[in-house]
This record gives structure tokens, sequence and C-alpha cells, in this order.
């Protein structure tokens, strides 16, 4: 079925800037979260069901979105996690041999409310200028005042938990019991692909919901631990820095991605910031300082980690910096076998150039085996 969107919609943002569109599909909706922006070309099923997008208002810069459908297993979890979708143009027809349905009908199924026709150039720059906000899409165009009201009441990110919203609520397996290495994930927002990237490297992998102890995580006999990407504000994550800091006390490899980063960082006394628009598409390019090579990387953050306090950190090397705004895109902690990125080196979407990070985990893993045996 070919939709016709004819229902007027608008985008108002927290400072009251308001701009106009129409609802995907010609529906009634009322979404609310923090505007972000991505410039990836491709990829947005894997960008609407990663976690780390829980609870915000996602805008793609690319001018047409859904023109390749969705398939089954490119999802990054079980469900969307964006809260709502702003583009430019919505394509309801579709047109890729792989596609088993229509985003429309991705969207629809996963209760999603969507408008296009927005002047998404006029938007981005304006979030540009002024920082990622709160906001809210709707058709209730007549009602702004009251929907000025209602967005006043939504939470700011800065201070807001929400690992425990996208999180695992009970333990589960990934891989091959038979598999060679066992890794423990702590789950603040996982990815698909990132257990995927684990378990075709001979790892069984054993995930665990956001607050679990250390205790209980080392207690299954992992050769490894990983800290895994997720949603809003790491500093209230104290379960997770607090787990952090006994896996490094482990002396076993620990591997952080995104959040995990974060986590990773406080747990050494680093602190983080809320960033002015943050990191979001699939072509941020990232400086390796310990080759010297260039790396361009997909990218999905709104809080960074302190600069002035990782160099002044004795225990702490920079090894990766963006580009970009030169912001800490990784470090790894001097004699021990702990690295973290801020990047996705698993992609989906995005590029490859940072495949080599999870072979450097189990490079590490793989050494501290020999060197125990």
């Amino acid at each position: 079925m070919k939709y016709q969107s004819k229902r007027k919609a608008l985008l108002l943002l927290a400072d009251g800037t308001i701009f106009y569109g129409k609802s995907v599909g010609d529906v009634e909706g009322t979404a609310f979260g923090e505007v972000c922006f991505n410039t990836g070309m491709t990829g947005y099923q894997e960008i609407f069901t990663d976690p780390s997008y829980f609870g915000q208002l996602m805008v793609t810069t690319n001018a047409h979105i859904g023109n390749y459908g969705t398939v089954a297993e490119e999802v990054e979890s079980d469900t969307v996690k964006i809260s709502g979708l702003i583009c430019r143009n919505f394509s309801y027809e579709y047109s890729r041999p792989r596609a088993d349905k229509s985003l429309k009908d991705f969207l629809s199924e996963n209760n999603l409310f969507a408008i296009s026709d927005v002047d998404t150039r006029a938007l981005v720059s304006y979030i540009r200028d002024n920082g990622a906000m709160n906001a809210v899409i709707s058709t209730d165009v007549q009602n702004i005042e009251g929907l000025k009201k209602q967005l006043a009441e939504v939470p700011t990110m800065v201070g807001l938990e929400l690992a425990s919203k996208v999180s695992t609520k009970e333990p589960y397996f990934v891989g091959e019991e038979t598999a060679t290495y066992k890794i423990a994930a702590l789950d603040i927002g996982i990815k698909k692909n990132i257990l995927r990237n684990l378990a075709k490297r001979d790892a069984y992998i054993k995930v665990f919901p956001y607050n679990t102890s250390f205790e209980e995580m080392n207690a299954w006999g992992p050769d490894a631990f990983f800290v895994s990407n997720g949603p809003g504000d790491p500093e209230p994550l104290t379960d997770a820095i607090a787990a952090a800091k006994k896996m490094i006390e482990s002396d076993k490899p620990v591997f952080g991605i995104c959040l995990g980063h974060q986590v990773i960082a406080l747990a050494k006394g680093i602190s983080t910031y809320k960033m002015h628009n943050g990191h979001r598409g699939i072509n941020h390019p990232i400086l390796n300082l310990v080759t010297g090579k260039g790396e361009i990387t997909s990218q999905n953050h709104g809080f960074a980690i302190n600069r002035e306090e990782t160099e002044a950190n004795a225990d702490v090397e920079i090894t990766h910096v963006h580009l970009n705004d030169d912001t800490v895109a990784g470090i790894k902690l001097k004699n021990k076998d702990v690295f973290c990125v801020q990047y996705h080196p698993e992609a989906s979407p995005g590029p490859h150039d940072a495949d080599y990070l999870f072979d450097q985990f189990f490079d590490l893993i793989k050494n501290k085996t020999v060197q125990t045996a």
C-alpha cells in the first residue's frame, strides 16, 4: 500500500523553535526525546535499533529514508530504540531484493511515530549552532502551548541513567559453549554485532545485566571482560563503574566501547561531560596515535571524557583522538591489559577500519592465557 502523508506535524524544540512537516503514514502521534542527528548515508535500520539511541529523536541527514526497506537480521537489538524519527523524504516503497518489508511497516510494528517533509538541512544547521536539546514531534499542531508544558517536564540527558531501560534482565549466552575463550560482557546497552564479532573469534560470551557485580561475573570464570556501549549519562552508572574498577584490578584483559569507554575512564577517576551536539555518523575521522594511521569510524555518543584529566593521569595513555575536535577517542592503561574506544569498531552500520580492535583484544586474551597456563 502506498501512503500519501498529508497530516500536518511539527517539531518543537525546547527553546521554542518550530519546524513543520507531515506525519509518516498520515497518522496522529506525539513523541518526546533529545533531538540529535546522524550523518550516515545508509544503515538507518541499525541506527533505529541501536540501544545507544534510547530516548532520542533521530534526525537523518540523508535526504531519502526507507528506499531499501528492512531486513529481519539487520537489527542491533530486539526493538526500535529511538523515540521518534524526523526526515526529509520518507520512501514508502522499496527496491532492495533482500528486503522483507517496508520501513513504514517496520516502524508501525514497533509503534514508532515519524514525521517527514522537514527541512532537515536547516534543522541540522540549527542543532549544530545551538546544541542538542529536548524536543517533541507531534500532529497536535494547534496545541503548541500544551506541548511546551509537556516538553518542560521531560528530563534532560545530563544525569539521566538509561542503561537499566535497555539492558538484559537476566544473563544469557552467545556463541558456542566449546569455544576456546570465555568473555563476561556487561550489558549497558549492547549491540548484537558486538556479540557477533566476539563470538566469531572463538569466544563464548555470557552477557550480564547492567548492575551485576564484578564478583558475580568473575564467578563464571571468564578469561576477559567486556563493557558495552549504551545510552544516557555515564556518571549515574555507579554499579558499572564499581565493577569496572574491579575488572581492572583483576589483571584480566578488559575492552570497552562507547559508554563502556566512559565507564572505564570514570573508574580511573577521569570525569565525563555532555558534548555540544555529540558525534553521530559513519564517517568520523580518527587518528591512531600508536600507529600514526588515520581511521574512518562509526560513532554515536553525546558524552566524552575529559582530555586534560586524561593527560594528567599517570596510569592512562591516550591512543586515539578525533580529528574534527581533538576529543579523546581511545585510551589504554599502562601496565594493564585494559583499553577502550569512544567509537564503534563493530560498525553496523559503518566502515571496518577499526575492526582490528577486536583482534587486539583477543591477542591480549591469548597472551594472558599462555602466561597463566
